[in-house]
């Protein structure tokens, strides 16, 4: 017969082993999601609207729109996309002598990663228009105001280190050359 102790049965010991489970299958939930990239774009591609709608309908919650954004623009351009920055290191070499080829262009922040946090961002920011505590009244031009200019800032020295380093941070795909005979316009038959 096997008896408990006293802490299996405590109120901390139960709300400890709910917020495992809980956890446990929200965890669950986004693993499944992780192959499912279409699908995990479209359906943040809903989140914007609502939130606007929801913040257009109360006509308010600027300064929890303006973080939201504020947010969005730190994770689009402010850390560079490199994993291995060239300016930071100093020289494009490879990090460790064992390898081989070295591929200056890792995304610091994965897809999955990049959706997540945007995703939880709209979800926790439309949550938070439903408790008058988060809506500061503010100027709301100011704040508009503010967030191009630090838009405008960012992206050109992003773009500026685009151009530098010869990337483009989007890949479509498998990349494909063409051969030398397609490049001289004669065709592949045989002589």
């Amino acid at each position: 017969m096997d008896v408990g102790t006293a802490d299996d049965h405590s109120p901390e010991a139960a709300i400890s082993r709910w917020k495992f489970a809980v956890s446990r299958q929200y965890q669950h939930m986004l693993d499944k999601t992780t192959p499912h990239v279409l699908r995990r774009w479209i359906g943040a591609w809903w989140l914007p609207p609502c939130y606007v709608l929801r913040v257009y309908l109360v006509q308010g919650f600027y300064i929890v729109s303006y973080a939201l954004r504020h947010l969005h623009l730190t994770l689009i351009g402010l850390p560079p996309p490199l994993q291995v920055d060239p300016e930071i290191i100093g020289r494009p070499h490879p990090p460790h002598p064992r390898i081989r080829q070295f591929r200056p262009f890792v995304r610091r922040l994965p897809e999955f990663k990049f959706w997540y946090s945007i995703t939880k961002a709209f979800c926790i920011a439309f949550v938070m228009t439903f408790f008058s505590a988060f809506d500061v009244p503010v100027f709301w031009p100011i704040l508009l105001f503010y967030w191009v200019v630090l838009f405008t800032l960012t992206m050109r020295r992003q773009i500026s280190h685009m151009i530098k380093y010869k990337y483009v941070p989007f890949s479509f795909g498998k990349q494909r050359y063409a051969g030398k005979r397609a490049a001289e316009g004669t065709s592949p038959t045989l002589d």
